[in-house]
């Protein structure tokens, strides 16, 4: 997936010693205040794991969750007391994939860990916070996350910088049980000359369902994600991605689904805002692994706001047989002059009508959040639209 323009100097970052863990009792209040805007409020909620640069600061586990057998730590203390949680490290994505996958296993800076026992359905949302404050530092983190059997869990994770300059891997991977549910919302907003690369693997047991929800409120200068997921006999995944870019940002999102047994269904949807003189990539990617029965959907819709910008839609669907039904649909294009004239006609500017409009383009996958936290999602949506 790399490209001549998306390639990055890794060498010229700070990765910084092995171990950093110092762990305090409260968060300084500005990084909470940033940390709420990519929807992360750590004094809510009965599991929080916030993470600064290299630093592990702030970690809680409330005991009535503890009792429960759930299990928030970072990555490294996992690995070290736990001999199964190794048998999970690198199963679904491979080290080796590519150099930033290589990065990440040689300079791992820490990431979460999260265990929910099987059949625990969790109400409240877990929050994680990957935070970046120092200029020219790398965070190479390795997050992975399990959902046991018949066990339901949301996960938000937001992630952020007040420095100017940084490099972000985020290498996560998901295991979800037969007949359980994971929704994750990942919500990024970055500084202008922060490069982001992620790196997901996702496998999904029988009748297992994930959901993913990805808000990029600002990009950085590139940005690199194509999560993957695998399906199992009955199981289904839907992945959103929600994009506004500006200034310069080169962007290549989306999502893959792999269906590997019968009776699955999957979903990738990309919408993006593209402004200024960026560029987005919006790729998608079904397949099947063999003659299987399998339905899967791809909708690729970007919207340009410059003379300057510039769109590609890539849907890509592979089937293996008779039985499979993959569809795809994409679109690119510029504010409709009549839903722009019918609002300034109601009495709202050219302003005001712009963000509605946008706000509305915005606005997809949100029913298939849990209600506790779409407000959350929806404040966030509501900041981009008025941020252009």
């Amino acid at each position: 997936m790399d490209n001549k323009e998306l390639k990055v100097d890794f060498s010229r970052y700070d990765y910084g010693e092995k171990e950093a863990i110092e762990e305090v009792e409260e968060i300084p209040s500005e990084y909470k205040e940033k940390a709420k805007e990519v929807g992360i409020e750590v004094d809510k909620g009965g599991g929080v794991y916030f993470q600064i640069d290299h630093n592990i600061i702030y970690q809680k586990l409330i005991e009535r969750l503890r009792k429960k057998g759930i299990i928030i730590m970072s990555i490294g203390e996992a690995l070290r007391r736990f001999a199964w949680a190794k048998k999970y490290y690198w199963r679904a994505l491979s080290s080796r994939s590519d150099k930033v996958s290589k990065i990440a296993e040689g300079y791992r800076r820490n990431g979460y860990f999260i265990y929910v026992p099987p059949r625990l359905k969790l109400d409240e949302p877990i929050q994680t916070c990957l935070f970046i404050a120092k200029q020219n530092i790398a965070q190479p983190v390795h997050n992975l996350v399990i959902v046991g059997d018949g066990a339901e869990a949301t996960l938000i994770t937001g992630c952020t910088a007040i420095t100017e300059e940084a490099l972000h891997i985020g290498v996560s991977e998901f295991y979800i049980g037969n007949n359980a549910k994971l929704t994750f919302i990942m919500i990024h907003n970055w500084t202008p000359k922060v490069h982001v690369r992620p790196r997901t693997g996702v496998i999904v047991g029988k009748g297992g369902i994930f959901v993913n929800y990805y808000v990029n409120m600002r990009p950085g200068i590139t940005l690199q994600t194509l999560p993957k997921a695998i399906l199992h006999d009955g199981a289904k995944a839907y992945l959103t991605s929600i994009i506004k870019s500006g200034r310069k940002a080169l962007v290549d999102v989306g999502g893959r689904i792999v269906f590997k047994g019968n009776d699955t269904r999957g979903e990738v949807i990309t919408r993006s805002v593209v402004t200024d003189r960026s560029e987005v990539t919006m790729r998608g990617i079904l397949e099947t692994e063999g003659n299987v029965n399998a339905r899967g959907h791809l909708e690729c819709r970007g919207l340009l706001l410059s003379d300057n910008a510039k769109a590609i839609a890539i849907p890509q669907l592979e089937a293996r047989g008779m039985r499979a039904n993959l569809t795809h649909e994409a679109a690119i294009g510029k504010i409709s002059e009549e839903e722009l004239n019918y609002l300034m006609a109601k009495g709202f500017t050219e302003e005001e009508a712009v963000s509605i409009i946008v706000r509305g383009f915005l606005e997809a996958g949100v029913e298939l959040l849990p209600e506790n936290v779409r407000e959350g999602v929806r404040l966030a949506l509501d900041s981009m639209a008025k941020s252009l």
